[in-house]
């Protein structure tokens, strides 16, 4: 019993109390190894402030392709920091990159997206 006479059970919160109504549950079961380093590849591409600004212009674009170029100037950064940190987000297969004569444009990868949200909905 604990204190106000109630047992470990009736003190207990109720996402504890219920573990089969979802909550905080990862699809059912562990991640297998692979899962796991692609999520973190994913998660650690996002974690820097600059390939967030980056991601969320390209993603404004919707469907539309963004040219590197464009980015400089609304970003206020430099061409080098750009391209090393498109780089980053192609390679963790939330960009991809098209080649068009001297310019390189980037669009989002839908799928990737919609995995890291399913990834992150634990309820």
């Amino acid at each position: 019993m604990y204190a106000g006479g109630m047992t470990a059970t009736e003190n207990a919160p109720e996402r504890l109390l219920s573990p089969t109504s979802g909550c905080c549950s990862l699809h059912g079961s562990p991640l297998d190894t692979a899962t796991a380093d692609r999520m973190a590849a994913k998660l650690k591409a996002l974690s820097d402030p600059t390939r967030l600004r980056i991601l969320s212009h390209v993603a404004a674009q919707g469907c539309e392709s963004v040219c590197a170029c464009d980015l400089i100037d609304v970003l206020d950064v430099s061409q080098p920091t750009i391209s090393h940190h498109l780089k980053r987000l192609v390679e963790a297969g939330l960009l991809t990159r098209e080649q068009r004569r001297k310019w390189a444009y980037y669009t989002i990868i839908q799928a990737a997206f919609t995995e890291l949200r399913d990834f992150l909905n634990l309820t």
